[in-house]
């Protein structure tokens, strides 16, 4: 206290002086740091819906873009190494046509021994035969003779056994021939289920195998697909509905249908069927306010393929869609 003047006191001058600049700094401080909340315009405006549309009632909903035909996963029937893949994302294919091979060596060599199984049996089956016909010419001869003693019973009775082996064994041999065709049969549709084919014609969306990778059947423990396709012409839209908004959508009725995050963009899509079942919700927008404890009703639309606005959508992409309601216009 001596640093100070005789007629300052510390704690009566001093203290609340300093007091009074640390209160000072501190509102400074705060008022550094606290967020800017002045209002500015949205970088993107949201969905909303034009024309007569967006003066009547309405029901909004969420969709996802999907081949007319849905996604096909594409499996295999037959496990073993992939020999070849001869599409690539975005290859349009005809029905039948090869999307990979699986190493077919082994039941080529299957095959080679179900056909030396053929050949002998076409060579038993010769040689019953030829041994048929002779117990057959001799047992005749036995049969000519007028005289009884001129042969004896047992030399009968001996050709008559012989042209029943012959036939039993021509039957044998026609047996195993049929067997042998049968299991050269099923191996070539073994071969031919090693090659994988397009089930329908579409579009390959996604090839998830590369030559020399291990393909097991389904239930091999592999959740992935080994290539997925689809028919994109036309695409789809699969909208779900709220159940609780589900008795307002007018069924039937054209929607507009936007690309999430391109609201400007807007199409006209005609509506192709609502499923029977209400399901559990799916798709998710990632809102906070968005419940996911909810059934929806699906509604599939198809977008028209004429309009240059259709290029903007891409399969598995999210869309938003409003729907006239009931006693709204179209």
């Amino acid at each position: 206290m001596s640093l100070l003047p005789a007629n300052v006191s510390f704690s009566r001058q001093v203290l609340p002086l300093l007091a009074l600049v640390g209160i000072i700094f501190g509102v400074l401080y705060i008022a550094s740091i606290l967020p800017d909340r002045t209002t500015s315009e949205p970088a993107e405006q949201p969905p909303k819906p034009a024309g007569a549309l967006a003066e009547g009632p309405r029901v909004a909903g969420t969709g996802l873009v999907e081949p007319a035909s849905e996604i096909i996963d594409i499996g295999s029937a037959l496990s073993g190494l992939v020999t070849s893949v001869r599409v690539e994302p975005g290859d349009m294919v005809t029905a039948g046509e090869t999307l990979f091979t699986v190493d077919p060596r082994a039941a080529r060599a299957q095959l080679a021994e179900a056909e030396a199984s053929i050949r002998e049996a076409h060579a038993a089956i010769a040689e019953a035969s030829a041994a048929r016909a002779t117990a057959r010419e001799q047992l005749a001869l036995y049969r000519e003779i007028d005289d009884p003693a001129a042969v004896s019973r047992s030399e009968v009775i001996r050709a008559e056994g012989e042209e029943a082996a012959a036939a039993s064994r021509l039957q044998l041999a026609r047996a195993r021939l049929s067997a042998a065709q049968a299991r050269a049969q099923s191996v070539r549709t073994e071969l031919d289920r090693l090659t994988v084919r397009a089930p329908i014609a579409g579009e390959i969306l996604a090839v998830n195998i590369r030559p020399g990778e291990f393909v097991a059947t389904q239930g091999g423990g592999s959740s992935v697909p080994f290539i997925q396709m689809g028919r994109t012409d036309p695409l789809h839209v699969r909208v779900d509905i709220d159940e609780n908004e589900a008795v307002r959508v007018k069924i039937g009725a054209p929607a507009i249908i936007s690309p999430r995050g391109a609201a400007k963009i807007q199409v006209r899509a005609n509506f192709v069927r609502a499923e029977p079942q209400v399901v559990p919700k799916r798709q998710l927008t990632n809102s906070a306010a968005e419940r996911v404890d909810v059934r929806v009703l699906q509604l599939i639309y198809a977008l028209p393929s004429d309009v240059p606005e259709a290029e903007a959508f891409r399969v598995g992409q999210q869309v938003d869609a409003f729907i006239p309601a009931k006693g709204g216009q179209e």
